[in-house]
């Protein structure tokens, strides 16, 4: 819905629509702030949820609840806002359609996408030209995918062959598990590279013999790789 005349909008707050239509969209929007501790709960999703974002100590008496996407107050980047006291809701140039603000102070996205990813900014405005602003990241992860492992050799000799396993994935939390548990690593013998995807174990000792997996995650998910076998032989 695109945003409605100034005069639909002073019978919202007095004030308000004048405010709008004065105040072309490539120039901010300031209103005084007062000392209230208003935030938005940092947020993190998988893509294709719906999302609440939620706002913390929200002052009482607001009048209007203003979103934004970004830091600056400026109507090119409104999302909406919701007039408390008429329960309307009234979107801006940043609305995609998936965002509605509630009356309990939180924004809904449905179906949330990469391109939500980033700083979410509500405006609480308050009798006496007065305002409270808050500020909140919201963060879309994908389910990971499966990582690769991969061993230089899988059959050795125990005290003569050395073994580098490699992870393939692009994640950056990787952990290693040893026979389905958590790798214990013997640092005199175990190396791992400093983005954790490449475990050398130089010498190869009988007990380093039995299964291998990489495991990787995310805030929403993880997943491990198909294990490898590594056979220690030994006299």
């Amino acid at each position: 819905m695109e945003f409605p005349a100034a005069s639909a909008h002073r019978r919202l707050v007095p004030w308000l629509g004048l405010l709008l239509a004065v105040f072309p969209s490539s120039l901010p929007i300031w209103i005084p702030p007062t000392t209230a501790q208003l935030s938005i709960a940092s947020t993190f999703a998988a893509e294709g949820q719906d999302v609440i974002l939620r706002t913390r100590n929200s002052p009482p008496g607001a009048l209007v609840l203003m979103w934004y996407r970004g830091m600056e107050m400026k109507y090119s980047n409104l999302i909406g806002f919701i007039a408390l006291n008429l329960n309307q809701y009234i979107t801006g140039p940043k609305y995609s359609g998936r965002e509605t603000a509630k009356l309990d102070g939180s924004l809904i996205i449905r179906k949330v996408t990469p391109s939500d990813l980033g700083l979410y900014m509500v405006v609480a405005v308050l009798p006496k030209y007065q305002s409270a602003i808050g500020y909140g990241w919201l963060n879309v992860y994908r389910p990971v995918s499966v990582p690769t492992l991969l061993a230089s050799n899988t059959t050795v000799t125990e005290n003569e062959d050395a073994v580098v396993m490699t992870c393939y994935t692009d994640e950056s939390t990787i952990n290693w598990l040893f026979n389905a548990e958590s790798l214990l690593f013997n640092a005199e013998r175990m190396k791992l590279s400093q983005d954790q995807r490449t475990l050398t174990i130089d010498p190869i000792r009988r007990e380093d013999a039995g299964n291998y997996q990489c495991k990787v995650s995310n805030p929403i998910s993880s997943i491990e790789s198909a294990p490898v076998e590594l056979d220690v032989k030994y006299q």
